[in-house]
């Protein structure tokens, strides 16, 4: 179980970001949003993942950096049960919504709770794939 996030499955496209912001569909979880594509991506990587903070929001650097590091840390921990039932290639964009600087327990959670409602809605889209999601 290799848990790295590797430089392949980092989102770096600018031309996948944009189309990701344009055609893409999204699944909330307050304070996280999840924006994804399904998309082809180059390799063998499934997932290619890309978080953001608001600057409006966070107007110091070193908290926008804490929370970019907090959703890397977590979407890390928690990515085995996506992309080993996603079935397909995705690029995914993660923002945090929130005003406070969250704690690591309360991130994990909904970072879990984002990915199992990103699961079912790919797997009502695609019935091929109906299974229970558990993490």
């Amino acid at each position: 179980m290799d848990q790295r996030f590797s430089k392949a499955e980092k989102l770096k496209s600018k031309k996948l970001i944009g189309k990701l912001f344009s055609e893409g569909k999204s699944v909330s979880r307050f304070p996280l949003r999840l924006v994804y594509v399904k998309t082809e991506l180059p390799g063998a990587t499934g997932v290619q993942v890309a978080v953001s903070v608001s600057k409006r929001r966070f107007r110091k650097a070193v908290d926008r950096n804490r929370i970019k590091r907090l959703l890397r840390e977590t979407y890390r921990l928690n990515k085995q049960g996506v992309t080993d039932r996603a079935g397909a290639s995705f690029a995914f964009m993660i923002l945090y919504l929130g005003k406070e600087i969250p704690d690591y327990a309360k991130t994990d959670r909904k970072m879990k709770e984002l990915l199992h409602l990103f699961l079912e809605k790919e797997s009502e889209e695609d019935p091929s794939k109906k299974e229970a999601h558990e993490f």
